[in-house]
């Protein structure tokens, strides 16, 4: 048995997500005293995929096919799938990303697998149980959950496990399943990407705005605290249906998901809805000049007042420390 790992590649590069899942596949490899397998799809660098060493793989499953240059769903699951079945692995793990969250229920249907999606923690095995700590109720809770089948699928929340390298490195082997035409009834054409800009599921700091900013004219500070920061920036849903950002931004039950280790939320209420989206964060930094604001009652620290008089002094205070 062996333990194979998914790693998602975007323009032929590893984002530190890939990175953290490979780290997390490697520790339950270590658990179960065997390999670690990654299978990568699409056009990688060798170079590229030889780092994947670093991080515990000792063998990269490298498939290159014309037809899966763009991400495919059920094509990816089927490739997968086949992989697993050479490697005889009995674990696969893959990054619970927006890619991920469509393939891990689809690999575990075709490998009759228990699935796990939003893991946290390593797995426990104690007595012949095999546990997983997940996210629950979007991510307003945890859950233990038992796999009591042969293979089992993880998915694993970003940012919920360090990045660990062994400094080893992997082989790379050419792997070429057969791709069903049934498996690409539905193609991906075209993806277009921002551009200059940090994901949103990858940032590992996230600053957000709210109804609070009064308007789209005022999110220059917004921007500007997070290129100081090196985050992503992000609103909630009444900002984006208002037009005052993308909906790309929305962050929430009904937009994106994240977890990112520090979340500042800047003039947001801090409704159910939104909590949803971001209550996986390690650290939630609110600033309102509402006292009663939801959003206090969850966060890790507070600031009680006006965001156009606070933003501004913490740039400032930034920028000093940067200087």
């Amino acid at each position: 048995m062996s333990v194979l790992v998914y790693v998602e590649q975007v323009d032929g590069k590893f984002k530190k997500s890939v990175f953290e899942a490979v780290s997390y596949a490697k520790s339950i490899a270590d658990q179960q005293s065997t390999n670690l397998t990654a299978i990568s799809i699409g056009n990688v660098d060798e170079s590229e995929l030889k780092t994947l060493g670093q991080y515990g793989a000792s063998k990269v499953l490298n498939v290159s096919n014309e037809q899966l240059q763009h991400f495919v769903n059920q094509a990816y699951a089927s490739v997968i799938t086949e992989a697993a079945k050479k490697e005889n692995a009995d674990i696969i793990v893959l990054s619970n990303s927006f890619s991920g969250k469509g393939l891990a229920p689809r690999i575990a249907v075709k490998l009759k697998a228990g699935l796990v999606d939003g893991a946290t923690e390593l797995p426990k095995i104690d007595g012949g149980k095999f546990t997983v700590k997940k996210s629950a109720f979007s991510g307003k809770a945890f859950a233990t959950v038992e796999i009591s089948s042969a293979i089992k699928v993880i998915a694993l929340n970003p940012n919920a496990f360090g990045v660990k390298e062994s400094g080893a490195e992997a082989v790379i082997e050419t792997f070429s399943p057969e791709v069903k035409s049934t498996d690409l009834a539905a193609i991906v054409k075209e993806i277009v990407r921002a551009t200059n800009k940090v994901s949103l599921p990858d940032a590992e700091i996230v600053v957000s705005g709210g109804r609070g900013l009064k308007g789209p004219e005022n999110w220059g500070m917004i921007e500007e605290l997070a290129n100081l920061l090196g985050a992503a920036t992000a609103c909630s849903k009444p900002v984006s249906d208002a037009d005052w950002r993308p909906h790309s931004e929305h962050v929430g039950q009904t937009g994106i998901a994240i977890s990112p280790n520090l979340y500042i939320a800047i003039g947001i209420s801090g409704a159910i809805q939104h909590l949803a989206g971001v209550s996986s964060s390690k650290v939630i930094v609110v600033i309102n000049k509402d006292p009663e604001a939801p959003f206090f009652k969850v966060a890790d620290y507070g600031i009680v007042g006006d965001a156009f008089e606070i933003v501004p002094k913490l740039i400032e205070a930034l920028k000093a420390h940067k200087g």
